[in-house]
């Protein structure tokens, strides 16, 4: 267990913090010591927060994503860690500079809405995303990687590409009418 992973994370930026409606710099390769301990500490956080013995531990919040804005880096980093049924993993990577490339036209939102690590406050509303994308970003490694998602890792993806733009979740809902959504939107329970 990395209790460094922990102290870190404890301190996560919460709303009304600049860096978090800042745009992130692009990461410079090789990866600093400074960017690899980043990397690894966000995703131990997400592991950490995912075990419900640790969880309890250490009084986490479980999270699937974590952006380095939402530790005060202004970096475009985040670790990603989508589980699925019967400890499956549904997609796992740290992003360095992701940039979505292609998305559907098709709509998308959780049923039961968004919620983020930064915000405190339950803010109730589907958030309108795309069904699928497409993302290329680099790995640790500097290696330049692509890959199509869909549904739930799909929308936590934009959720965390957001982050590294300024934009938070609750940015997405519709302020009159909360709950609408297109007829032919996916929403993802």
């Amino acid at each position: 267990m990395e209790e460094s992973a922990v102290y870190l994370m404890k301190d996560i930026t919460r709303d009304g913090a600049k860096v978090l409606r800042e745009h992130a710099a692009k990461v410079e390769f090789p990866l600093s010591e400074a960017d690899q301990k980043l990397a690894h500490d966000m995703m131990e956080y997400l592991i950490i927060s995912q075990d419900e013995e640790q969880n309890a531990k250490y009084k986490l919040r479980p999270g699937v994503g974590l952006a380095a804005p939402q530790v005060g880096v202004g970096e475009m980093m985040a670790a990603v860690l989508v589980p699925g049924a019967d400890d499956e993993i549904l997609f796992k990577e740290v992003l360095i500079n992701p940039v979505i490339i292609s998305h559907s036209v098709q709509p998308a939102a959780l049923s039961e809405g968004e919620g983020c690590l930064s915000v405190d406050k339950d803010i109730p509303g589907y958030v309108v995303r795309h069904d699928r994308i497409t993302i290329r970003y680099q790995n640790l490694a500097g290696e330049t990687k692509k890959i199509r998602l869909k549904n739930y890792p799909a929308i936590v993806c934009q959720h965390e590409i957001d982050h590294l733009n300024g934009i938070l979740y609750y940015d997405h809902i519709n302020k009159e009418e909360p709950f609408h959504i297109e007829g032919d939107a996916v929403l993802i329970d």
